[in-house]
């Protein structure tokens, strides 16, 4: 039979359409960009700036990190998990807009108020992720979670079209704009596209499966967290899977969220970082989808396994890395997988946890994937500073992928995996 998608899950992976806006104007492409231009105005060396960004990257994912366990905890009583994806959702898109606003020599100020803007997009995709539990069955998790990553890819690439037209005719003169303020009209247009699209999300995704609420829902709340602290360990397949996603998953966010600096310091110019970042989503779109067709087929472990093998020579050819070439390769190397492993990590994960509890599990997901995000860009920064050669942190996250992967192998088959606490 072929495969269709409920009103339900389309509107859920629709918000991944609405979403990728930020994911690729903000957090991969034009504001890094607009960034290190500020830094570099500000007198901040290239190898600083880049390290600047990593440890900003650590701090709001720490933050997340703390947040997230504690209040997904809140958000399985019923009701609560479309109020906490709204507030966070309000806090990402306003201080997205807000870059637009900032002068573009207060490089410092630009790294706070992204600091807002990346906790509103990944505090609310905490949320969103845990969604997947009420829209879908676990047999259909793969290819929803898949199909969401993969328009995603496709719907970032029309306002990343758009902000490099503008940006471009903006240094030929053919547009009245600097090229600074046509950065800005960037911003403004990831913005009004995360709010526009984020539509059918409201309107068609509920809250199916929740706990009833607590006369003390705080107090609560910690308790049922710190028994789940005391009883994640029976649940040996959840247990294996954060420990493997916590190693990998460092590696993709790290080299997804700071692989423009990356460009930017081998001397690539901003046009060419631009183009290539766009073809990488052209390559993204139909490998996300590909990759849950695949895992159907063959497996869920051994098709994220491609991906962990994907990466991981992405580390040890970026080592020698030196030219536009170099980057070209890599970056379509790494559209290839970087949507197909996280929609399959993503709904792998989905398939162990029991339902009604799934924003309190989904909160253990991304403090694991959030504290691994704290490590990876520190990591870079730091080596990136003590050897003065940015690809030497590249190179480093290398060990992370195989300390994942291996972890991975006892993780047992969701299909034959019961989420209950052994005796």
């Amino acid at each position: 039979m072929k495969f269709r998608l409920t009103k339900e899950e389309k509107s859920w992976a629709f918000y991944d359409w609405a979403n990728s806006a930020y994911s690729i104007i903000i957090t991969t492409a034009v504001f890094p960009l607009f960034y290190k231009a500020a830094a570099t105005n500000a007198g901040v060396s290239a190898t600083d700036s880049t390290a600047y960004l990593g440890y900003t990257i650590s701090i709001f994912t720490f933050i997340l990190a703390m947040l997230a366990p504690v209040l997904g905890t809140i958000a399985d009583y019923r009701g609560m998990k479309k109020k906490f994806f709204t507030g966070f959702f309000i806090l990402g898109t306003g201080a997205t807009a807000a870059l637009a606003f900032i002068p573009a020599d207060n490089w410092l100020m630009l790294l706070v108020v992204y600091t807002f803007a990346a906790l509103g997009s990944t505090g609310a995709n905490v949320f969103y992720d845990s969604f997947l539990t009420d829209v879908s069955t676990s047999e259909r998790m793969n290819r929803v979670s898949a199909f969401g990553y993969g328009i995603g890819y496709i719907g970032s690439t029309i306002p990343f079209i758009i902000s490099i037209a503008i940006i471009l005719l903006s240094q030929s003169g053919i547009i009245p704009l600097s090229v600074t303020n046509a950065s800005r009209a960037a911003f403004l247009i990831t913005a009004a596209w995360w709010l526009l699209f984020s539509v059918p999300m409201f309107r068609h995704v509920h809250q199916i499966h929740f706990i009833e609420p607590d006369p003390k829902p705080v107090a609560q709340a910690f308790k049922r967290l710190g028994n789940t602290f005391r009883e994640i360990r029976k649940y040996r397949g959840l247990f294996l899977f954060l420990l493997a996603y916590f190693f990998y998953i460092d590696g993709v966010g790290t080299i997804i969220s700071m692989s423009t600096a990356y460009g930017s310091d081998l001397g690539i110019d901003a046009n060419s970082l631009l183009i290539i970042l766009f073809m990488t989503q052209v390559i993204a779109a139909p490998f996300a989808i590909l990759y849950g067709r695949l895992a159907d087929r063959f497996g869920t472990k051994q098709i994220l396994y491609v991906g962990i093998a994907v990466y991981t020579f992405v580390c040890i050819y970026a080592y020698s890395m030196d030219s536009v070439t170099d980057f070209w390769v890599l970056a379509m190397l790494v559209g290839t997988s970087q949507g197909g492993i996280q929609a399959l990590s993503r709904s792998y994960f989905g398939r162990l946890v029991p339902k009604e509890n799934s924003n309190e599990f989904f909160g253990f997901y991304n403090i694991f994937g959030k504290f691994a995000s704290i490590m990876g860009p520190l990591l870079v920064g730091v080596t990136a500073q003590m050897t003065g050669n940015t690809n030497a942190g590249v190179f480093s996250l290398v060990v992370l992928f195989i300390i994942g992967g291996i972890i991975l192998y006892f993780v047992p088959d969701p299909s034959r995996y019961e989420p209950v606490p052994e005796n």
